[in-house]
């Protein structure tokens, strides 16, 4: 997966469909990872989770409402959100879709126009640093579009790597995110890096974080890993 960027899995059986789509993603600056099938679809996700998945009900082999049922009915993957492709317009099938826990529903023929504001709208909740929102934690604000960052309105001077760290923290304020977890969000899963590196960029975010005062919001779980608050 890139750093920094919003991964999508696409789900797509037809070629033509799935390069449309992926290119149009990658076009818009995610990441994309594509499946054809079911099986693939879910070996993906248990192999790096995407932000959000783009997924068609009709599939070979495991079909698309039960990769939904799958996926929302266990804890580690019910968060991701899923959009689901079908040539089915009627109610019932819509209704369907939503109730196995699909979090928008789109009838193909579809607009590529669209179906990018949509998918934006469910990443706000999930990535909404990806996406430009500003985020705020107490008195931290985090503008992602201009890479700004400000504690009780006094600028702060931050590297790249812990401007990435930061992001991550304030997206899911609270959450512990052990070693492993942030060099795969920071640094990426394809590039090696001692997690000790981690210690080290964690110290100098809890530096930038302090620079005009205050006292540090990175708390250190024993034997878990790192969260703000």
């Amino acid at each position: 997966m890139s750093v920094d960027r919003p991964h999508v899995l696409v789900v797509e059986d037809e070629p033509a469909q799935r390069e449309v789509l992926g290119y149009n993603f990658e076009s818009e600056g995610f990441s994309v990872t594509r499946a054809e099938n079911g099986d693939d679809a879910l070996m993906f996700v248990e192999e790096d989770a995407p932000d959000l998945i783009v997924l068609d009900w009709m599939l070979p082999g495991v079909s698309g409402i039960e990769i939904c049922r799958r996926l929302k009915s266990r804890t580690e993957t019910r968060q991701i959100p899923i959009i689901m492709l079908s040539a089915r317009s009627e109610d019932v099938d819509r209704v369907r879709g939503l109730e196995t826990g699909a979090d928008d529903y789109v009838v193909k023929p579809y607009s590529v126009i669209e179906l990018m504001a949509r998918v934006r709208t469910q990443l706000r909740r999930v990535r909404p640093a990806a996406v430009g929102q500003v985020l705020a934690y107490e008195d931290i604000k985090l503008d992602a579009e201009t890479h700004k960052v400000t504690r009780s309105e006094n600028p702060l001077k931050l590297g790249p790597t812990e401007f990435r760290l930061l992001s991550t923290f304030m997206e899911k304020p609270g959450r512990v995110w052990s070693r492993e977890q942030l060099l795969d969000r920071v640094w990426g899963r394809d590039i090696y890096v001692d997690t000790r590196t981690v210690d080290v960029h964690i110290g100098r975010l809890r530096k930038a974080l302090c620079q005009h005062g205050g006292e540090d919001p990175v708390r250190t779980v024993r034997g878990a890993g790192y969260a703000l608050g």
